[in-house]
Order: C-alpha cells, then sequence, then structure tokens
C-alpha cells in the first residue's frame, strides 16, 4: 500500500471520527433532553415499564442525530434522572424539566422531544392520566400547547 493511500485511510476514518464527535457533542443536550422527559413520563404512574424504556431506546437507536450515543450512556443518563425523581420527586422533576427547557426557543426541536415522551407514555399501552399530566408540564416548560398533541 502507498503511503498516500494510507494517509488517504487515516484521513477518511479520521473525518469520519471527528464527524462522530462534533454530533455527539452538539446533541448531547437533545439526547440528555429526551431521556430526562421520558424518565419523567416512565415515573410519572409510579412503575418504570420495560416497554417505556425500549421505546426510548428504538427512538435514539433510529434517529440519525443522536444515534451516536452508546446505548449503555443513554440508559446511565435515564437512570440518573429516574433515579433523582425516586429521592425526591419534586427535586428530580424539576431538574429533569430544566435540562428539557434549553430547547423551549426551538420549537421543532421541543415538539421532537414531546412526540418522543408521548410515545414512551403509550408504550405500555395506557397513556394514563398522571403520563399526560407530566408531559402536559413538559409542554408548558417548552411553551408549546398540550392541545397540540392531544393533550
Amino acid at each position: 500500500m502507498s503511503t498516500l493511500n494510507a494517509f488517504q485511510g487515516w484521513l477518511s476514518k479520521t473525518k469520519t471520527g471527528l464527524t462522530d464527535q462534533v454530533k455527539r457533542h452538539k446533541n448531547k443536550d437533545l439526547m440528555d433532553a429526551i431521556v430526562a422527559g421520558c424518565a419523567i413520563v416512565a415515573v410519572a404512574d409510579g412503575t418504570i415499564d420495560a416497554a417505556e424504556k425500549q421505546k426510548m431506546a428504538a427512538y435514539m437507536g433510529r434517529s440519525e442525530a443522536l444515534n451516536v450515543f452508546n446505548m449503555s450512556e443513554v440508559i446511565e443518563r435515564f437512570n440518573h434522572y429516574a433515579g433523582n425523581m425516586e429521592f425526591d420527586v419534586m427535586v428530580g422533576k424539576q431538574e429533569s424539566l430544566r435540562v428539557i427547557g434549553k430547547f423551549r426557543s426551538k420549537p421543532d426541536v421541543a415538539r421532537i422531544i414531546v412526540g418522543v415522551c408521548c410515545a414512551v407514555g403509550a408504550a405500555d399501552g395506557d397513556f394514563d392520566d398522571q403520563e399526560k399530566a407530566v408531559v402536559r408540564d413538559i409542554c408548558n416548560c417548552l411553551s408549546l400547547s398540550p392541545g397540540e398533541f392531544g393533550l
């Protein structure tokens, strides 16, 4: 293999790695907001259902903007937010809403966050009143109308 080919191979690999790192850094706040919202919804009815976690994980895996994150990192962040609410539900919820609120000025992204939260709420087959109330809180935090999502 020529030196030029070796260099081009290295450059291509490095460029891809850098692109992934930039995506990762740029989207960490979005990943945190989605995971925090999903944790609030999952905790709302008192039981974190496996279907709720699977729905969140499936979205993260399919999202071009978020699939650069290792699933163990996503789960760690979910457990962090859920654990905070387990320790003190109000403090944990406020921390999650603070993270979500970073997207108040980006309504298109905010709608994605709410959409994923709705899907997680419905994942166990019962989008109950407690889960809907939490999603309404998320909508209010993001300056979105809950009615837009049928809430």
